[in-house]
């Protein structure tokens, strides 16, 4: 898997489709506590029309290289970390697409008071995730402060080896029919086993604050790119209603409703998900 080296951190990524491509590329944010093998079926499908795509494992707990010591682990920080992974691959008109925390994320970096350059960013898709001052959502509020100490991040995390525990309801089963066992595992292993990566982790999960988020989307409507928020409707956590209120807060967005979809639609509506990034992109 090739690495990049960022002046916030070095990340794996994965990518996928032809170099060259003249359709614009895309670039995935994914949420805490997975890497980009959870854009695997999109990344693939993508691909197969030609379309060029880019999954960095974020610093969002599931990361295999720990952030550096100056690193910063906040929102915020993953967001100036994604604007600089565009910028050291020259990447431009992008399609960005987040789902869950990758939805928050891209909210903060398209936000101008962020201070940096999004012009790198030519469009967005937002997948069932984090807005207003649902960050987390229910149950997630309860679980996040738990895993905001080391200790208890790391007796909760042991206890997900369980497959069985690990993919119900109590687990990443509230986020997706289709869920790989295999996926799920790798998701926990290294803030489950490497000190380093839990602290990143903790240091995450201390700086999520609900008021950056609201704060964020009084601004949405300023938002001049084209965006599609496309939400799975069988959702528990992310439910319909702040799906159509975060539609509701840009400027001429499209809403895609997904019957019978949860959270991670990259798993549950390949098909659907691959459809509405190359619709938008051909914009």
């Amino acid at each position: 898997m090739p690495t990049i080296t960022l002046p916030g951190g070095t990340l794996n990524y994965r990518v996928a489709g032809p170099a060259g491509s003249p359709a614009p590329t895309v670039v995935f944010i994914h949420p805490v506590l997975s890497d980009g093998s959870l854009w695997e079926p999109v990344a693939e499908r993508l691909a197969a029309q030609g379309v060029r795509s880019f999954a960095p494992d974020w610093p969002l707990g599931a990361h295999r290289i720990p952030l550096p010591e100056d690193g910063d682990p906040s929102p915020h920080g993953v967001a100036r970390l994604v604007l600089a992974f565009l910028a050291e691959l020259e990447l431009t008109d992008v399609t960005l697409v987040g789902n869950d925390t990758g939805g928050a994320i891209c909210q903060f970096l398209i936000d101008p008071e962020l201070g940096t350059d999004s012009s790198r960013v030519a469009r967005l898709v937002l997948a069932n995730c984090d807005a207003f001052e649902q960050f987390p959502p229910a149950p997630f509020n309860l679980l996040f402060p738990l895993l905001r100490h080391e200790w208890r991040a790391k007796a909760l995390l042991n206890q997900l080896r369980l497959g069985a525990l690990r993919n119900s309801w109590f687990g990443f089963g509230l986020l997706a029919k289709n869920l790989p066992r295999g996926f799920t595992r790798a998701w926990i292993e290294p803030a489950r086993t490497d000190p380093a990566i839990r602290r990143d982790l903790v240091a995450l999960l201390r700086r999520i604050d609900p008021a950056d988020l609201l704060d964020t989307s009084t601004r949405l409507a300023e938002v001049t790119l084209p965006v599609t928020v496309i939400w799975g409707m069988a959702d528990r956590s992310f439910r319909p209603a702040l799906g159509r209120r975060l539609h509701a807060a840009f400027a001429g967005a499209e809403f895609i409703p997904v019957d019978g979809a949860r959270t991670l639609l990259a798993l549950d509506a390949p098909d659907e998900l691959t459809d509405a990034i190359v619709s938008i992109s051909l914009r």
